[in-house]
């Protein structure tokens, strides 16, 4: 059932006379059929005991913790010894930790039901919540009472919404309520994790269904989204309201963080764009700049990863620009954004127009034609980009040009080549600046 290093580590603690299980996450996956990333074991063994029993092929990590990483064969697991939690002053971390001999104790501090079983050498369970039945039955639920949880670690809320998503579980009736009253509380929680958890969230098979449920938990970092819930578009395109058009585009693209991320926010700015014309007709002029802007502040309040952060600011600005499937139009927008954000943008395209009214999903074979185009034009491998074109800043030097002349020549030269107005051939360049050149 184990990895042969698992059973190496587990067989080492008892065979010095300790208790040792897998525990959480590990197991809960083992019960699900699913091979655990990474596995975490438990032990009644002090950690200068773990120390002293695996010397030379371990780590102290976090040994105020009791947490000792033991290196096996190459892999490595954290052994944490049985513990019991003081009291919680940050709504994060305890104040203390105290070691313990007891499993049941130790279990007890757990977040949720699925997370708190232990497996032993032999396969055998311990399961004091009913972690089991709740994993068949597809619920998170919380250990003891729902309020102490999340109370004691705010995080545990977005976990809970996280492992819903991830398992495509619901979250049970009274850790749902615990949920919407204690949500203020990620306010108290830094913001590196809370995006952590979004992407984790966001990529699971389960989002969807997690983001119409609990909007007004995400609103706690992320109160952009307030004026999106219920708001109505009044537009022929739309089924849904704003909100419910972002998650269907959500659940329409790729399980990628910057593509769910984008899909999230490329409409966020349609309530405040939002205007009705004579015949009530609901329009939203300008909200792809507005909501790139808005993006652009959010990701920095998050503290994305600049690279991450750009790339979905721009998804975001592009959405909704046309692209028509010509050579002239899909050269100039790889020009402009290069082709891995360009196969990006045209699958937000593509989730934009399936969260709209079936009517008009048309759309989906105009995108597919850009996409063609695109990959015709790069299996011809035709000349987009400065560093493709025939010729370079010195070729021009050679022909007079100085200073800022180079720069805006080979800048005209390569709208010349997108265009197909001159192959890209260094001769004809050539003859064409010399050309340009005359009096």
């Amino acid at each position: 059932m184990f990895p042969k290093e698992v059973e190496s580590v587990l067989q080492a603690l008892e065979g010095a006379g300790y208790r040792a299980y897998a525990v959480g996450g590990c197991v809960r996956d083992l019960l699900r059929g699913v091979e655990p990333d990474d596995y975490d074991i438990t032990t009644s063994a002090r950690p200068e005991e773990v120390m002293a029993l695996f010397k030379g092929h371990c780590i102290p990590t976090g040994l105020q913790h009791g947490t000792v990483t033991v290196r096996q064969n190459h892999r490595s697991f954290e052994v944490t010894t049985f513990r019991a939690d003081g009291v919680y002053t940050d709504n994060r971390h305890p104040s203390e930790v105290f070691f313990s001999q007891s499993l049941e104790e130790d279990l007890r501090r757990r977040d949720f039901t699925i997370n708190a079983m232990a497996m032993d050498l032999r396969g055998e369970v311990t399961d004091l919540y009913g972690g089991r039945e709740d994993l068949q039955r597809g619920i998170i639920r919380c250990v003891g009472d729902a309020d102490t949880r999340f109370t004691e670690d705010a995080l545990r809320i977005m976990r809970a919404l996280r492992f819903a998503s991830r398992l495509g579980f619901t979250i049970e009736a009274d850790t749902a309520r615990s949920i919407r009253k204690n949500r203020a509380l990620l306010q108290n929680i830094a913001v590196e994790r809370i995006l952590v958890e979004m992407n984790k969230l966001l990529t699971g098979a389960g989002a969807g269904q997690i983001l119409l449920d609990y909007p007004e938990v995400l609103q706690v970092f992320l109160p952009e989204i307030a004026p999106c819930v219920g708001f109505e578009q009044h537009s022929k395109y739309h089924c849904y309201t704003v909100w419910e058009h972002i998650v269907h585009a959500v659940e329409s693209v790729a399980a990628e963080p910057i593509l769910r991320w984008t899909m999230l926010l490329h409409d966020i700015a349609k309530p405040p764009c939002f205007f009705t014309d004579e015949q009530g007709e609901g329009h939203f002029y300008g909200h792809p700049q507005r909501s790139a802007e808005m993006a652009a502040e959010i990701t920095r309040r998050l503290k994305f990863d600049k690279r991450s952060a750009q790339r979905i600011v721009l998804l975001v600005e592009w959405h909704d620009r046309e692209i028509a499937p010509t050579h002239k139009s899909v050269r100039r927008v790889l020009n402009a954004i290069g082709e891995e954000a360009l196969r990006q943008l045209l699958q937000v395209k593509r989730a934009d127009n399936m969260a709209q009214h079936e009517k008009f999903r048309y759309r989906l074979k105009e995108i597919d034609a850009v996409e063609a185009v695109m990959d015709e034009l790069l299996a011809q491998e035709c000349c987009f980009s400065l560093k493709q074109l025939a010729v370079n800043g010195r070729d021009l030097m050679a022909l007079g040009l100085q200073g800022s002349e180079i720069g805006a020549a080979l800048d005209a030269l390569l709208q010349k080549v997108m265009d197909g107005e001159l192959p890209n051939e260094k001769d004809a360049l050539v003859q064409y600046v010399k050309e340009k050149k005359k009096p």
